[in-house]
């Protein structure tokens, strides 16, 4: 006899149908920003301040609740999300995510067609940046760097498995890297001190004269030199270190070269900015955050490799209650995760669906929209930009009210505008700082997002920035 636990039953159709709906309001709502965030209202107070139910109410109705929840958060795949490096939540995506979660299929190991499925992104994903190797899917960019590290520690320590960290070693990053890595070399027990902020050129890309004199440094006081993160893209700036050089000294040195592209490694799909990602195809492992610039909803990172083994020779167990029955590690094998949900769903449908040549065409045009800010705000007197042009699709800038010249007072002007930007809704940004100094910081990686968003970014930066200043 079947039970009726847990089922929507008669509820069903129902339940799909007020869904669709409300996708469909959702979708059509984000196509343009809307004027202004709502706040969060009593009821929904109310609503958030529930103690555990007992029994439920109508499946409708607490899907009804749950998007007026929705409707009141912050969404990043609105337009005019300028802020940190945000997701898109492509349409295609979301489709694939609810198909995935409603066959909750775990590519832990074997899952048939689902594990070849993730294989072939990964492998379309190398294809698409031109990097020769193949890949697995985590969680994010974090879990990603992780497995990139662990991977390179074991190459250079291969009795740290067994043994742990037995000698000292040495990660060398550009100081303008993103803590992630640092976050990394923690967690793995390098401790802190092990990491080398290599010093920046005026282009914020590491110094690789300074890499290979602390490389040197090293070797001679008995430090193992075990992985260089080169940056595509970095958070702050969206600068990209130069990685054929970079390449070069890890060769010299027998270092693994790990290439953090979470946020603009696709870019190097792209004929506009490719000849700035020269050297890539020479790295160990990149990482690439789809649900950055691929614009897939969140979470679905990848973690591509030249040499699959090295991440079986890092994470593989033979354990009795896993089976290993075919060729291929099992993807336990070869990364942290014992629960994998089919993430790769997302982009293999948006390949499918939308084609290689539509996400270039996204990003490049994300990058022409930054290229236009930055020469708008070049042009006014009142907005101070960095003094080169931004590599990808950051955009660092200072309103500097007229008479403003002391640095910490333009400082504290910023982020007292920026905090007013986002109190306003109009358009949502975050600060940064940079050599020191509190800059607004727009990134474009949004295909929704186009003109119209970025005039009414300038307005907002204008009009508020001219009330604090008292002018």
């Amino acid at each position: 006899m079947n039970n009726s636990f847990l089922r929507l039953g008669a509820d069903r159709q129902q339940v799909l149908d007020d869904t669709f709906d409300l996708v469909q309001k959702m979708w059509s709502g984000m196509d343009k920003a809307r004027e202004g965030e709502p706040e969060i209202t009593d009821e929904t107070w109310s609503l958030l301040a529930e103690t555990l139910p007992e029994q439920g109410i109508a499946p409708t109705a607490a899907i009804d609740e749950a998007a007026t929840v929705l409707d009141q958060s912050l969404a990043q795949s609105r337009p005019r999300f300028f802020a940190y490096i945000g997701s898109s939540g492509l349409e295609v995506g979301a489709v694939a995510d609810f198909l995935a979660a409603s066959y909750d299929i775990n590519v832990a190991i074997d899952a048939r067609a689902s594990s070849f499925l993730e294989i072939q992104t990964g492998k379309w994903m190398a294809e698409f940046i031109g990097f020769p190797g193949r890949g697995l899917f985590t969680s994010g960019g974090t879990v990603s760097n992780i497995t990139a590290l662990a991977a390179a520690r074991q190459r250079a320590v291969p009795e740290s498995r067994e043994f742990g960290n037995t000698v000292p070693m040495a990660v060398y990053v550009s100081s303008e890297a993103h803590y992630s890595n640092k976050r990394a070399v923690e967690l793995l027990g390098l401790g802190t001190r092990s990491v080398r902020a290599i010093p920046i050129d005026d282009h914020h890309r590491m110094n690789t004269a300074a890499l290979e004199a602390q490389i040197k440094e090293d070797i001679a006081a008995g430090v193992r030199p075990t992985c260089i993160i080169a940056s595509a893209g970095t958070t702050l700036t969206g600068a990209i270190d130069p990685l054929r050089e970079i390449a070069r000294i890890a060769k010299k040195y027998d270092v693994w070269m790990h290439v953090d592209g979470a946020y603009g490694g696709p870019a190097a799909g792209t004929d506009l900015v490719r000849e700035q990602f020269d050297g890539l195809d020479l790295a160990d492992s990149v990482t690439i955050d789809a649900h950055k610039w691929m614009f897939v909803p969140k979470a679905c990172s990848i973690v591509l490799v030249r040499d699959y083994s090295a991440l079986a020779a890092t994470f593989g167990h033979n354990e009795a209650y896993m089976p290993h029955d075919t060729e291929d590690p099992n993807p336990v094998d070869v990364t942290l995760e014992y629960s994998r949900p089919l993430r790769a769903l997302k982009l293999w449908l948006g390949f499918k669906a939308h084609g290689a040549a539509e996400f270039r065409q996204a990003i490049e045009h994300d990058i022409m929209l930054a290229r236009e800010t930055y020469a708008r705000a070049s042009a006014d007197l009142s907005i101070r930009v960095l003094p080169h042009p931004p590599a990808l699709s950051v955009v660092p800038m200072q309103h500097v009210p007229a008479g403003m010249t002391d640095r910490d007072e333009i400082s504290a002007h910023n982020a007292a505008l920026c905090a007013a930007i986002i109190d306003d809704g109009r358009v949502y940004l975050s600060p940064a700082q940079i050599d020191g100094e509190t800059w607004l910081r727009p990134c474009f990686t949004n295909f929704r997002t186009d003109m119209s968003d970025v005039d009414a970014l300038f307005e907002v930066i204008d009009e508020l920035g001219t009330k604090l200043a008292g002018v």
